[in-house]
This record gives structure tokens, sequence and C-alpha cells, in this order.
């Protein structure tokens, strides 16, 4: 039996683009850094910007850390991403 690969939505997984754009934009060159900065693992914030993991909870503490209401954050940036 073949195994089936989950297909990410585009949507999801331009939230993880940019929320990698914002960590940038915060001066994070590094994913580690920003997740060790903020309480989170590295793989698990991997997930996150890589679009795999992200529900409203992760979205919000992460959208916090960021210093960045959701708001602002669905308001505008996305324009930029591919």
């Amino acid at each position: 039996m073949a195994k089936v690969k989950k297909v990410k939505p585009k949507e999801v997984q331009l939230l993880g683009k940019r929320i990698k754009q914002l960590r940038q934009e915060k001066g994070y060159s590094s994913q580690e850094t920003f997740a060790y900065d903020n309480g989170y693992t590295l793989s698990y914030y991997s997930r996150i910007e890589r679009g795999e993991d992200i529900r409203f909870t992760s979205l919000v503490k992460v959208s916090k850390a960021l210093e960045i209401d959701l708001k602002t954050f669905f308001s505008s940036g996305f324009d930029k991403l591919k």
C-alpha cells in the first residue's frame, strides 16, 4: 500500500513564510536563536515556519513573541511572499 503524502494548503504555507519574514525583520537570522529566546524547541518552531504545525494558539504565541498583533500580521506583508 502506497504511503499518502500530506499536502499543506497554500494558505498555511504562506502563514509560515509570513512568520519567517517577521522573524528576519526582527533581526533574527537564525530560527534556532529565535526559538531558544522565546521558549520553543527548534524542531517545533521549524515546523511552524514550514507551515506544518500552525494552530491558532501557536500563531497567537508566535505573534506575541514577534511583538505584532494579529490584525497587523494579516493586514500586510503577504504580498511580498511567493
